[in-house]
């Protein structure tokens, strides 16, 4: 999504794109293969904006949220990700997450669907959308622990 189509789904819910909500955006847009914390994008922010406030990221992020522009991610760590939604009606979640650096990377294709086609049939169950995590260690972290 562009910078446009944001602003135009903030004029349709009669919010303004104030410097506050650009900067976040900007922020997003910018980070958009990563998987930022409201801590981390007010972090961002605060390097081009530093008068911003924390509040104001936190409402800005939850803004975003109930307006569908960004999705909130949970990977059991007890912290609230974020990403710029995607386009498609169904959005599939597959991650790798380093359990040494933290890092977490999205796996680009849907490998599930017969898997999911499967239990729909077994189960007579209509699967909306699935999440999989994968835990491990990152190449980076893996020859710092002297794992191959």
């Amino acid at each position: 999504m562009n910078t446009a189509i944001f602003k135009e789904r903030l004029k349709e819910q009669g919010c303004k794109l104030t410097t506050q909500r650009r900067s976040v955006l900007d922020v997003l847009i910018e980070h958009c293969d990563e998987h930022l914390s409201t801590e981390e994008i007010y972090a961002k922010v605060k390097k081009s904006y530093p008068e911003i406030g924390l509040a104001t990221v936190y409402r800005t992020v939850q803004l975003f949220e109930d307006m569908g522009i960004i999705d909130r991610l949970n990977f059991d760590d007890g912290c609230s990700r974020f990403e710029l939604a995607s386009n498609d009606t169904v959005h599939h979640h597959h991650h790798l997450i380093c359990e040494g650096c933290n890092k977490v990377f999205e796996v680009e294709n849907d490998l599930l669907d017969e898997i999911e086609s499967e239990i729909e049939k077994k189960y007579h169950f209509k699967i909306h959308d699935h999440n999989l995590m994968f835990y491990g260690h990152c190449k980076e972290c893996m020859k710092k622990i002297g794992e191959s």
